[in-house]
């Protein structure tokens, strides 16, 4: 099925002012945000939730929203999340490898994506290997916390896309062409 996009004009107005400030920050408003404001509180919640202080840097949040994105086949997520990895810094080669489960250029990235990819595959029962793989790599139990955070932040915006298949408003990330089960 899929979902026309709310207007402000559609929207109750508590969602009508996130409408604005996010028009004032990012210039406009992206169509997955939007779509949360068929709800009257979904937004302002989500965007509570998705903009918490987290232990991981943004760099770091990026690379668990890429690879989440990639196992959950979010088309929409992929383009919003490779726009944002380029604006952290990520080359497009990095970003398709992260997708894909691995960071050769960075073996504490690549103990972050693995731990990310295997909680999302697993429902959240990765294997103590990986998760002492992440530990050995620098990261602490409350990074282990703010990861599970962060993966379920995109799992709630990845089954948004999946079910109301709302079009894509960035510039589509390229397909992998081979991605690890």
């Amino acid at each position: 099925m899929k979902f026309d996009v709310p207007t402000r004009e559609q929207v109750a107005p508590q969602n009508q002012e996130i409408f604005d400030n996010l028009n004032k920050g990012l210039g406009f408003v992206p169509n997955l945000y939007a779509t949360f404001a068929y709800s009257d509180t979904a937004l302002g919640n989500y965007l509570t939730f998705q903009n918490a202080k987290s232990s991981l840097k943004a760099k770091e949040r990026e690379v668990v929203n890429l690879v989440v994105s990639q196992v959950n086949d979010c088309r929409y997520c992929q383009s919003a999340h490779t726009a944002l990895g380029k604006m952290n810094g990520f080359t497009d080669e990095q970003i398709l490898e992260l997708r894909g489960g691995s960071a050769s250029f960075d073996a504490k990235l690549d103990a972050l994506v693995k731990l990310a990819k295997e909680i999302t595959t697993s429902h959240g029962r990765p294997s103590d290997e990986t998760i002492s793989a992440f530990f050995a790599a620098g990261y602490d139990k409350g990074n282990l916390i703010d990861v599970i955070l962060n993966v379920g932040d995109k799992i709630i915006s990845n089954y948004l896309h999946g079910i109301t298949n709302i079009p894509i408003d960035f510039p589509v990330a390229p397909e992998l062409e081979a991605v690890e089960a």
